[in-house]
C-alpha cells in the first residue's frame, strides 16, 4: 500500500457525516474507506465516482479526514488535487457536489467536467 496523504482532497463536515452514515448502514469494517475517482465519460470528458470499499488497493493514496479513510488511485490523483467534496440537501434534491479547481469546464447537470 502507498503511504498516507499525498493528494489533497477536502470533504466538508456534511460530506464526512453522510459517508459515515452510509458506511454504518453497510456495516463497513475498520479498513473500509471511501474511494473517490475520476473516470472517462460524461458529456464533458470525465466524471466522478464514489463508492465504499473494504480496503485500499495497491498504489492508492490513503488520506484520512476526521477518522474517515479516503482511497485515491494513481490515474485519479492528477484530476482530484485540491478538490472539495460537499453534501448538499436542498429543495431541488440532495447529493454530493465537487468543487474542482482543475476543471476548465463542466456540463449543465454538473456531473462531468473537462480539464
Amino acid at each position: 500500500m502507498s503511504a498516507t496523504v499525498q493528494t489533497e482532497i477536502l470533504l466538508t463536515d456534511a460530506a464526512v457525516n453522510e459517508v459515515r452514515k452510509f458506511m454504518e448502514s453497510e456495516s463497513a469494517g475498520s479498513e473500509a474507506g471511501l474511494r473517490i475517482r475520476v473516470v472517462p465519460g460524461g458529456c464533458s470528458g470525465f466524471s466522478y465516482s464514489m463508492q465504499i470499499e473494504d480496503s485500499p488497493r495497491q498504489g492508492d493514496d490513503i488520506l484520512e479526514q476526521s477518522g474517515l479513510k479516503i482511497f485515491v488511485d494513481k490515474f485519479s490523483r492528477q484530476y482530484l488535487e485540491g478538490v472539495q467534496v460537499d453534501y448538499v440537501n436542498s429543495v431541488m434534491g440532495s447529493g454530493f457536489t465537487f468543487n474542482n479547481p482543475n476543471a476548465t469546464g463542466s456540463c449543465g447537470c454538473g456531473s462531468s467536467f473537462s480539464v
